[in-house]
């Protein structure tokens, strides 16, 4: 069965964050490829954010993160650490605790879409 794969970053009980890979199942659809179901969404905001960009953070709300032209470490409060490329898409789901930090991977502006649900 094919599968889209998505990296959460979410807080536990002790409000430490964490990296965790979430599935969503594909279903053919003929010409058009596979697709998943549904996933009911509020709104979507357009992100830039400068080069030198490194914060210490909580996820506003829960939502997607798709990187559009360029690459962020992500590091968890227990100072794991995972770098996402352009293309890839995150799952932030740590209002709560710790929060994690966001960098550039590289020196420049990087453009984002913020999907919130």
């Amino acid at each position: 069965m094919e599968q889209f794969k998505v990296t959460r970053v979410y807080a536990d009980e002790n409000g430490e964050s964490h990296f965790d890979e979430v599935f969503y199942p594909l279903t053919g659809g003929g010409t058009i490829g596979h697709l998943s179901q549904s996933v009911a969404v509020k709104e979507v905001v357009f992100r830039k954010v400068p080069a030198g960009y490194n914060d210490l953070h909580n996820a506003p709300q829960k939502q997607y993160v798709v990187l559009l032209d360029g690459g962020v470490e992500i590091e968890t409060s227990l100072g794991e650490k995972r770098v996402f490329e352009q293309g890839e898409i995150l799952l932030m789901e740590d209002t709560t605790g710790k929060g994690h930090r966001s960098s550039n991977v590289e020196q420049r502006e990087r453009s984002s879409l913020f999907i919130i649900f």
